[in-house]
């Protein structure tokens, strides 16, 4: 399971990549594009800075802080063997995004991003949405998951 994981997330993080690369060469000399009025428009951005553009300027940290929260993902996954699903798709969502906006942070020194919600003022990418769809599915795994497992492993134990 843990290799399948890191597979996902480096078709993920290769999916970014390339959506970025036509954000780059289509959207970014014309700035802006209504996709669904209303609601959903590309809007070329450089985030230089993380959520909502906060602590700009700081990319080496980001890089190295992004590094290290993948490392320790990985490291769960091959030596704890976690045994929900649950864990593996969102460790597979958080790396493959982390590794998409980790490679724009190293080549160009920000992050592309591009798709606008009009009821979600800030602007995000595809990386942004898969990092956030697997933190909310790893909070939904420690808190609602990870304790049952352990217990039920623990009652096996105690049966034999």
């Amino acid at each position: 399971m843990p290799v399948i994981a890191l597979i996902i997330g480096a078709l993920l993080a290769v999916a970014d990549q390339v959506i970025k690369y036509f954000v780059l060469t289509h959207l970014q000399p014309v700035g802006s594009v209504t996709v669904i009025d209303g609601l959903l428009d590309l809007k070329y951005v450089e985030n230089r800075g993380v959520a909502f553009g906060m602590f700009s300027d700081m990319r080496w940290f980001f890089v190295v802080v992004t590094a290290i929260l993948i490392g320790i993902i990985i490291f769960i996954m091959f030596k704890k063997k976690p045994t929900g699903k649950i864990f593996y798709i969102s460790a597979a969502l958080i790396i493959g995004g982390g590794i998409g906006n980790l490679i724009d942070r190293v080549f160009y020194g920000f992050v592309v991003d591009y798709l606008s919600l009009s009821f979600f003022p800030p602007v995000c990418n595809f990386a942004d949405y898969c990092i956030t769809a697997g933190t909310i599915l790893l909070v939904i795994y420690v808190l609602f998951f990870s304790n049952t497992i352990k217990s039920e492993k623990r009652v096996s134990k105690s049966d034999e």
